[in-house]
């Protein structure tokens, strides 16, 4: 009879991150898709290969400029009260589209309108997910519940991107109209959670720079941030190296090798269902992304390529849950969606300029020397992070204090 309470807590938590974990995992499929199918659909419209990149421009350009005030809007409101609104508000505006397609009214204008309201919408989505999920779970499933989250990452980017190029297969319309519905479904299962068991009042004004200045404090959460945005940089900048250098293969073929970053994410976040990240597990990090590199660049085939963005994938996902583990367990809950801010802009930053680095190392030294220049760019990192004790501890939680007793 005593367990009574806690048992119907348990249950109403477990409900209502199910709930969560659904919404979020179609959101994100089709925040994915969109990213696909907008883009197409402008090069069908105009025949402008320039109009496609436009609107795949504008999609990116909120989070660039977005994350850190929006991290303070999400830490002043409830963060379910704003994954309900930005979801409608996603759902109108794929409807929007789908409408125009259908009547032969759409225009690049809208396009463009559509992509840069779906990419501010999801940055705000997605942060208050981050603090969201926290608040559900409770410290006890806090690994399990992050570790599920990430998990629904990773598979909505292995399954929207191939969705969308499927769905605009059938019809110019059909992905606005398929995405319309997943977000509206996301918006009823964020309606059936229990409001009670997430309710949190406005806070007054709440100051933006709050998530610099708490990072800036943290050694773990500075380094962390500072080296995984960096890790970012060369993975990405190997993916654009190796779709320079694949003209001559077929679109299967690339198609999974791109595939593999997501399966390892997903194989990664099983993994910590089961077991629980090492406290050293982002220094690990450093000389597993090293070894990737090193097979990506003396492994002279494709599946060389594969292989190392699984290994990238799984040892990320490991990764980020052990920061949002350190995040939702050291940083207040009226901080935690200004700090996720900050760790979302530096990743932003860091894969805008992959591209471009990866397509001037191709230029530069040809597909196989990009790749020797990007292993040894990581080697030399990870061999500094190895001997500066305050690198190296700084990515251990509690290490900085080790390192300067």
């Amino acid at each position: 009879m005593g367990d009574g309470p806690a048992q119907a807590t348990r249950t109403r938590d477990s409900k209502d991150l199910r709930l969560a974990w659904a919404g979020s995992a179609l959101s994100m499929t089709a925040f994915r898709t969109l990213g696909v199918s907008y883009p197409l659909i402008a090069l069908a419209l105009t025949g402008s290969p320039m109009a496609a990149g436009w609107v795949g421009f504008a999609s990116t350009v909120p989070g660039l400029l977005l994350y850190i005030p929006a991290g303070a809007l999400i830490d002043r409101f409830n963060p379910r009260q704003v994954m309900l609104w930005t979801e409608a508000a996603r759902g109108i505006a794929a409807a929007g589209v789908f409408v125009a397609l259908l009547c032969g009214t759409a225009s690049l204008t809208q396009l463009m309108v559509a992509a840069v309201a779906e990419g501010a919408l999801w940055v705000l989505h997605s942060l208050a997910e981050n603090a969201l999920i926290p608040s559900l779970a409770g410290r006890d499933g806090l690994r399990r519940a992050l570790a599920r989250s990430e998990m629904s990452f990773h598979t909505a980017v292995l399954a929207g991107r191939p969705l969308g190029g499927f769905l605009l297969g059938i019809g110019q319309a059909i992905p606005s109209a398929v995405n319309t519905v997943l977000f509206f479904v996301s918006f009823g299962f964020l309606l059936r959670m229990d409001a009670n068991g997430v309710r949190r009042e406005a806070r007054p004004l709440v100051k933006v720079g709050e998530g610099l200045r708490e990072v800036a404090q943290r050694p773990f959460l500075r380094t962390a941030m500072a080296l995984t945005a960096l890790s970012n940089l060369m993975i990405n900048a190997l993916t654009m190296v190796f779709l320079a250098s694949s003209a001559e293969l077929p679109p299967l073929v690339v198609g999974v090798v791109l595939a593999g970053g997501g399966l390892g994410g997903v194989l990664g976040s099983l993994l910590v269902l089961r077991v629980t990240p090492p406290p050293f597990m982002l220094f690990a990090q450093v000389w597993i992304w090293a070894f990737a590199l090193f097979i990506a660049a003396f492994g002279g085939h494709p599946a060389s390529f594969a292989l190392a963005t699984l290994l990238t994938g799984c040892s990320g996902a490991l990764s980020n849950i052990s920061i949002r583990t350190f995040e939702a367990h050291e940083i207040g809950s009226d901080k935690i969606a200004r700090v996720a801010s900050v760790s979302r802009l530096t990743s932003r930053l860091a894969i805008s300029v992959a591209a471009p680095l990866g397509a001037l190392l191709v230029a530069c030294f040809g597909g196989d020397g990009a790749t020797v220049v990007l292993f040894v760019t990581m080697v030399v990192i990870a061999l500094v992070v190895t001997a500066v004790p305050a690198l190296r501890g700084g990515l251990i939680p509690g290490g900085e204090r080790q390192a300067h007793p």
